[in-house]
């Protein structure tokens, strides 16, 4: 469902979210070391981030990135919609248009009313979820955060 800029995205600031000291910069290399993830690839989701204003980013030898947001207050919907673009919440699951325009065309996707279900719940689910949410529900489980 979700790409995997997406997932590396959620998993990055649940990452820097969990640093014990939130404002110190966390370099690429450790983040992306300690994730398992690419990090050329995780550099680029991580600058939309910071782009968005939901990370600062500094350059040079201590440089790295960091919460610009309390984590309370960074939804999981804020940051999939930073990476995969509105689209993601009205594209048909089969055809490479909308739901609207599929509709307008005079067609529906034989999967729209048991998908359209579920895509508000998962829009919901993602709205309400902020990233200190998803700390707080791991801690103490056995949970896969990052």
């Amino acid at each position: 469902m979700l790409s995997n800029s997406s997932r590396y995205g959620i998993r990055a600031v649940t990452y820097l979210a969990s640093r014990p000291d939130r404002k110190v910069q966390t370099g690429i290399a450790t983040i992306s070391g300690d994730l398992g993830l690419p990090a050329p690839f995780l550099a680029k989701i991580l600058q939309q981030l910071v782009r968005h204003k939901i990370l600062n980013s500094s350059k040079g030898p201590h440089g790295g990135f960091s919460l610009s947001k309390d984590p309370g207050e960074i939804t999981v919907y804020e940051i999939v919609r930073i990476i995969e673009g509105e689209d993601i919440f009205h594209n048909c699951i089969i055809h490479n248009l909308s739901c609207r325009e599929v509709h307008e065309r005079g067609e529906e996707c034989i999967l729209h009313s048991d998908y359209s279900l579920i895509r508000r719940n998962l829009v919901d689910l993602f709205r309400s979820r902020t990233i200190d949410d998803l700390l707080r529900q791991a801690e103490g489980s056995d949970r896969i955060v990052i």
